[in-house]
């Protein structure tokens, strides 16, 4: 007989994720995936900032805001604009000849996540860290911050 492979409940992923609260909905956001969202006012390959981050798992231990966690963060980037499938609307009256066929599609944002911060380390240290150690680097950095300003959500 073949032996079956299973899995205990009681493991978790490793992988951290958030669950954030983003055009009225909330989403289940994992490190280096894409998400389609409502359309956001943000340029393509910009980076949005979303703060009103809901629950924050980073693979060992989990963290339930009230009703958000406070510092928490997810950077997102903007890797398109584009419109969801579309969606027919038909009204029908029956036995007065009244018909009325619509059409509708939703306009979407798709998003990377890039980083899920947890408030305990500020990201603006660990960048600046990381650019005291090269300092062409800074000055590169700062150029290009200043091409693609950051939005909140």
């Amino acid at each position: 007989m073949a032996k079956k492979n299973t899995v205990s409940k009681t493991e978790t992923p490793s992988e951290a994720y958030a669950i954030v609260e983003a055009s009225g909905q909330q989403f289940w956001l994992q490190e280096n995936r894409y998400y389609d969202l409502d359309r956001l006012k943000a340029e393509i390959d910009q980076t949005i900032s979303i703060n009103n981050v809901l629950l924050l798992n980073n693979g060992k231990e989990t963290t339930l805001g009230t009703p958000y966690i406070q510092g928490a963060s997810v950077e997102l980037k903007v890797i398109a604009h584009r419109r969801g499938p579309k969606i027919i609307v038909y009204k029908m009256r029956p036995k007065k000849k009244t018909r009325r066929k619509n059409g509708h599609r939703q306009e979407l944002t798709r998003v990377m996540v890039q980083t899920i911060n947890d408030g305990s380390k500020p990201a603006a240290a660990t960048k600046a860290a990381s650019t005291k150690a090269s300092p062409t680097k800074a000055a590169s950095s700062k150029a290009a911050s200043a091409k693609a300003p950051s939005t909140k959500v």
